[in-house]
């Protein structure tokens, strides 16, 4: 019999806390919950949970500060972080993201949708680190050792910032990565980058990918995600 994954939950509001605990139990996990940052952080110490459930305002210690001594712990830096935010808390998640956190939901949110990313987060988990010589996705491969972007066997011409970028986010498919972290990535021989030219590279490989590409998916004040297939 395979062992449910275990899951801690660190939220202070009971009702969202029942809501997530009951569609944990219906998509066959274990959670645990902890009510305040500084609790929640020793129980992750202590646990070392397959997963944790971050909210941002929390009493104690905030998600933010969670978050950035779990990626700064070896021990812990491996287990994949979900943020919780509510409206207005943008700039934090963002400032999770770069800390190391692997994926946000936003409040108010569908309990259905937010175990559908910790499914996506977890078995991104089991896959190797390395990136492979080709990455795939619908009719196109990036050859990452040519730096080339073929549509089967039509080359589209790449500038290297729009090859790093689509790099990356092909490398963390389903993982929401902010405009620093995409910037983080470039060899960028060809122009002068800061992080809302992004937003002109992004436009661009969408337009070299067709206009029925929506593969890349805006999420709005943070950056960009890579759809699964």
């Amino acid at each position: 019999m395979t062992q449910k994954k275990r899951i801690l939950l660190i939220e202070d509001e009971e009702d969202i806390a029942a809501l997530i605990k009951l569609q944990a139990e219906i998509s066959g996990y274990k959670l645990h919950v902890e009510v305040d940052g500084i609790s929640g952080y020793r129980a992750i110490e202590n646990e070392k949970p397959d997963l944790v459930i971050l909210d941002i305002m929390l009493p104690g210690q905030n998600g933010l500060d969670v978050c950035r001594k779990v990626k700064n712990n070896p021990d812990l830096k491996t287990i994949p972080v979900i943020i919780l935010s509510a409206k207005g808390e943008e700039l934090d998640v963002v400032l999770g993201l770069e800390l190391g956190a692997d994926d946000y939901v936003p409040k108010p949110f569908s309990p259905k949708v937010l175990f559908s990313r910790i499914k996506a987060v977890l078995r991104r988990g089991k896959e190797p680190e390395q990136i492979p010589k080709n990455l795939k996705f619908g009719e196109f491969t990036l050859e990452v050792d040519r730096y080339v972007l073929k549509r089967g066997e039509k080359v589209i011409p790449l500038t290297l910032s729009e090859f790093g970028i689509l790099r990356r986010l092909l490398s963390n498919k389903g993982k929401v990565l902010t405009r620093n972290q995409l910037l983080d990535d470039i060899n960028n021989d060809d122009a002068f980058i800061v992080d809302r030219n992004i937003d002109v590279h992004i436009a661009s490989l969408r337009k070299k990918l067709g206009p029925k590409f929506e593969w890349i998916e805006t999420v709005r004040g943070v950056g960009y995600r890579f759809k699964e297939e």
